[in-house]
């Protein structure tokens, strides 16, 4: 019996290791940015696209500020504007890098012990415009420091992702009117 608890606890074990590691990926081909400045990027970003996901959907004026906490993790604070209800939505989440701070590959989560991959993978060096994919082909974003980005950079964005594996007719271009 002493065998069989031992068994399933380290299969439990196992598991609960994938899923906690696979939250914190890089799709195949991405890679992060190196040489990266934690503090150049803290500020409001807007969110110019997006591939569609649960928690964002039916929102437009979609934003992200992200600020230093002093245990050296980064306050993240999503917010917008959900045009089918008539409402502004935020949420509050943690944001914690995978290994060095100089490497954009980080870890963000919103719900506890659960994380999901925030990959910069395209910055430009006044750090005015960002490609973010997440763990995986289903989370991509494209953010500015303005409500717009110019078409040159959009175009290179584009062309990254696209090679990457993203479906980039999927995006969503958020509307910033409000």
């Amino acid at each position: 019996m002493k065998f069989n608890k031992l068994i399933l606890t380290t299969l439990l074990a196992m598991i609960t290791m994938t899923l906690f590691s696979a939250c914190t990926t890089i799709p195949k081909g991405a890679v992060a940015v190196s040489s990266f400045e934690k503090e150049k990027y803290l500020g409001k970003w807007y969110e110019i696209a997006r591939m569609d996901f649960r928690f964002e959907r039916n929102m437009n004026n979609t934003t992200a500020m992200y600020t230093a906490n002093k245990d050296g993790s980064i306050r993240v604070e999503n917010a917008g504007y959900n045009y089918k209800k008539n409402v502004w939505k935020k949420a509050i989440g943690k944001a914690k890098f995978v290994g060095k701070e100089d490497v954009a590959m980080l870890k963000v989560s919103f719900f506890g012990p659960f994380y999901g991959g925030y990959n910069i993978i395209a910055l430009d060096k006044d750090y005015k415009y960002a490609l973010i994919a997440g763990g995986d082909l289903g989370y991509l974003w494209i953010l500015s420091r303005e409500k717009s980005i110019p078409e040159e950079i959009k175009s290179d964005y584009l062309k990254k992702a696209s090679d990457l594996g993203f479906n980039t007719s999927e995006l969503i271009w958020v509307e910033h009117n409000k």
